[in-house]
């Protein structure tokens, strides 16, 4: 059973029936659109997947943080037949349909947002959501400036580009639009000077978004701040607590809303089932939270979710969209959260994070090119360097370790401004077995490519 299968290589990749079907895809798709991994997909189940050509491999990656549920669970199957059967498409602005209105409730008893009542709308991507969320957070607030931050991936919309930290992803792509505003990220790896303390280096990083009001935009202009609570393509990054917490304080004093994107973050990769879970208990919870990715499964499905009073503060007519909110999307995401809830998915990430991070942190030991290891429930990343006393990147590692170890039979993807970081984004269904396999498999590609 591919579930419960282990990684199995039997040729070199890609193999034949792959290579065909790659040469097509060169002359079918764009070129822009790539991928490194060489094999094509035939079944997946679990965490890992079977190509065309009868390999089988354990899947880190997860569709970039989708597949927390991992691939075709049957609950979620059943759950999208058996609506396809009545419906595929109803547009909201044009008939009401159950499915989404049962998923917004759902979404709004578990959202950990401010407020006693909340409202949830959908789209189709976190990119789409990410926008809505700042239209929603201009709307209410009357002000036009948004505060992102270095390292930060929000999308490839226009605005999303504008508000994406990594301009490798907006090559080209200019004029962006205006009112977007970026102030640097605690990467506290990185901190300005070794010599501080990890409370210097938090004043340090909360004194720059204050600098920001003199600088770039007064406080009175700005509708929201806008954070990943973990940078995923900044290099799996988590935001420093007491920082989270001197963002809230800001926000409250000005006026801002702040908003964590929550669309790699969510669905019980972090050990609960969004960060912001560790924030509402800490008293600081946000005022928007996006959600995605792992939201339906695999179903092109995301929510902006907020209090009642912001959501209703919206002009009409300004949010929306014909396939917002797909009734099969719905129908996945309610199958999800009930197995999810049911099978305890967030104790299954602590569970997972718990035995990486030990082995994670034996290699940064041990390994002169391991320079950090951090992370956030079972969101990791593994930095390389060159040396750890300069901690000079080394993206040239992180490549031939993706690439190595695919050929075993495991996919890993980098991640990082520089290119130089390993994130861990597995299904949390993966088994013990699998899951040691894939450490021994990674550990033994990292020691051939040192």
């Amino acid at each position: 059973m591919l579930r419960e299968a282990l990684p199995k290589v039997n040729m070199p990749l890609p193999g034949p029936k792959a290579q065909e079907i790659i040469k097509r895809r060169e002359a079918a798709m764009p070129n822009a659109i790539k991928c490194i991994y060489p094999l094509v997909i035939k079944r997946g189940e679990g965490a890992m997947i079977e190509d065309v050509d009868g390999n089988i491999l354990l899947d880190w990656i997860g569709g970039v943080g989708v597949l927390n549920i991992g691939y075709s669970h049957p609950e979620l199957i059943d759950a999208v037949k058996g609506q396809s059967e009545k419906f595929f498409h109803a547009m909201m602005n044009i008939t009401t349909h159950e499915p989404y209105i049962t998923l917004a409730e759902k979404i709004n008893s578990i959202a950990p947002v401010k407020g006693d009542k909340k409202k949830t709308m959908f789209v189709n991507s976190g990119a789409e959501a990410d926008e809505n969320a700042v239209k929603i957070a201009r709307s209410y607030t009357g002000r036009p400036n948004i505060i992102v931050f270095s390292g930060a991936f929000h999308g490839r919309t226009q605005l999303t580009m504008t508000m994406t930290g990594k301009k490798a992803y907006a090559i080209g792509m200019g004029p962006f639009p205006d009112g977007i505003y970026r102030v640097e990220f605690p990467n506290m790896y990185r901190r300005p000077d070794d010599s501080m303390t990890d409370e210097e280096a938090i004043k340090y990083y909360v004194n720059k978004l204050e600098m920001a009001f003199i600088e770039a935009a007064p406080a009175d202009s700005v509708a929201a701040i806008l954070f990943e609570p973990v940078q995923g393509e900044g290099g799996f990054i988590p935001a420093p607590v007491e920082w989270v917490k001197a963002v809230r304080q800001i926000c409250d004093k000005h006026g801002i809303m702040m908003i964590t994107d929550e669309v790699q973050t969510g669905f019980a990769r972090s050990g609960r089932m969004f960060v912001s879970d560790y924030y509402k208990e800490a008293g600081y919870a946000p005022d928007i939270m996006v959600i995605a990715k792992s939201i339906a499964g695999g179903m092109p499905l995301s929510a902006v979710v907020t209090s009642t009073e912001i959501m209703d503060g919206v002009t009409p007519g300004t949010i929306g969209g014909t396939y917002c909110g797909n009734p099969l999307a719905c129908a996945s995401s309610l199958a999800l959260i009930n197995v999810m809830e049911k099978e305890d998915y967030p104790a299954k990430a602590r569970k997972i994070a718990e035995k990486c991070m030990a082995r994670f942190n034996e290699w940064k030991e041990k390994y002169e090119v391991v320079g950090d290891v951090r992370g956030t429930g079972a969101m990791m990343g593994v930095e390389f360097v060159k040396s750890k006393a300069t901690k000079e990147p080394n993206s040239e590692i992180v490549g031939k370790v993706v690439a190595g170890a695919v050929q075993k039979g495991l996919m890993l993807e980098g991640a990082g401004t520089y290119g130089n970081v390993i994130r861990f984004l597995c299904p949390l269904c993966v088994t013990d077995e699998q899951l040691e396999k894939g450490l021994e498999i990674y550990e033994e590609t990292l020691k051939e490519c040192m």
